[in-house]
């Protein structure tokens, strides 16, 4: 399945991916609102993203616990390129930046 428009885990296009990743890095950088009821909403940028997460660094706000699950919008300037906030969750962070997985 396919969040992002352009982005693909068609296994032709994959190449010299770290073995635990499913699928291509696109890097990019994409606003990102990050929501959840006991820390509000949290604005971040991607550094890269794929059909399994993103890279999203944060900027002066406290970084969420890891497995904490958390609603995300990623924003265009012209408008959200998901109305609907998609399901993700914290897998990792280092230092202000954290790895979100899609939930399926």
């Amino acid at each position: 399945m396919t969040f992002i428009t352009g982005i693909t885990n068609d296994p032709s296009r994959i190449h010299k991916l770290d073995d635990r990743r499913r699928s291509e890095r696109k890097s990019t950088t994409i606003r990102v609102e990050i929501m959840h009821p006991s820390i509000g909403t949290i604005i971040g940028s991607t550094q890269d993203i794929s059909d399994g997460g993103a890279s999203v660094k944060i900027e002066n706000h406290p970084i969420p616990p890891l497995g904490t699950e958390v609603k995300v919008r990623f924003v265009k300037m012209v408008g959200a390129i998901n109305q609907e906030p998609v399901d993700m969750k914290v897998m990792h962070h280092q230092r202000n930046t954290i790895g979100l997985m899609f939930a399926r």
